[in-house]
């Protein structure tokens, strides 16, 4: 199939449905937003490349733009003159009471779409698969799960890892002490100054945690991948307006290409002051998924 085809394939299948006039009996978030000309994105602080503060205190982050790009979208289909963005800084457990209480818009950061979470918010297409795997101190014999038995192990508080550290604790009997930090980089910084042996998290976030240590030759990424995470969007749940809007601009950014340029930006070259180059290309599940883009993700 050639890729004119290919595209009117897809957009027949997926972005078709998703334009339909915008239903008048769920215009909540939109009408709050053409009110009030303001669209309010949550962020996380320490979750570089998806989302972070810079030296310069700007909110940036691949997760950011995307929410930017969807902003845009807010003010095109609203045809306001012009739409402040308006950030919100959140952490692992703050990130949902954020969104279902109506105080951001869009959750913009690292969170994985799963079953349990879609009963009280909702998610557009995922833009990122991570793996769980752990983060150690270099040189210190810990290279996969077995390896951690009567460890102290860290993970972020309100995330999936909790569970599968606990399965796995369970199921090989490791005897491992749980420990749950405020943040991804305080989860990091107990391992840096070994108050915890070893930092599970999603991989991504630990090789960008390691990038911006003062000594990353000091740690190491290790272990066979736990799971596979998808990484959305987050929205409130039950305003099908505003999701519909959300979704058709992220198929669009895809079927377009834009979410390519958008990945590599963050991915494969230097950002930020210290020049961190995650050199991270895109995997064959993110990519495959682009193919038939789709809030629909399997748990």
């Amino acid at each position: 199939m050639n890729n004119t085809l290919f595209r009117l394939a897809i957009f027949t299948c997926v972005v078709a449905p998703l334009l339909a006039p915008l239903s008048a009996s769920a215009l909540e978030t939109l009408g709050r937003i053409r009110e009030t000309q303001t669209i309010v994105i949550a962020y996380r602080e320490g979750s570089m490349p998806f989302s972070f503060v810079d030296d310069n205190k700007q909110v940036r982050g691949y997760s950011v733009e995307l929410c930017v790009r969807l902003a845009e979208a807010v003010k095109r289909e609203l045809k306001l003159p012009k739409l402040a963005i308006q950030y919100l800084a959140v952490d692992s457990k703050t990130r949902f009471s954020a969104i279902i209480e109506g105080k951001a818009d869009l959750e913009c950061g690292s969170t994985t779409n799963n079953a349990d979470r879609r009963t009280r918010v909702a998610f557009t297409v995922p833009h990122f698969y991570s793996s769980v795997r752990a983060l150690v101190r270099a040189n210190e014999g810990i290279r996969n799960w077995p390896n951690l038995r009567d460890k102290i192990v860290v993970t972020t508080k309100s995330t999936t890892t909790i569970k599968l550290l606990n399965d796995r604790n369970n199921v090989q009997a490791l005897n491992i002490k749980l420990l749950e930090g405020d943040s991804d980089l305080d989860s990091f910084t107990m391992v840096e100054q070994r108050k915890a042996d070893v930092f599970a998290m999603d991989d991504v976030l630990l090789y960008g945690l390691r990038a911006e240590a003062k000594n990353p030759a000091g740690f190491e990424v290790i272990g066979d991948p736990l799971s596979i995470e998808p990484y959305s969007i987050m929205l409130r749940k039950d305003d099908p307006a505003f999701k519909k809007l959300v979704d058709t601009e992220m198929v669009r950014l895809i079927i377009d290409g834009d979410i390519y340029k958008i990945y590599d930006r963050w991915f494969m070259k230097p950002f930020g002051a210290r020049n961190v180059n995650m050199k991270m290309p895109m995997g064959y599940v993110l990519r495959d998924s682009f193919r038939f883009p789709t809030d629909k993700v399997g748990d």
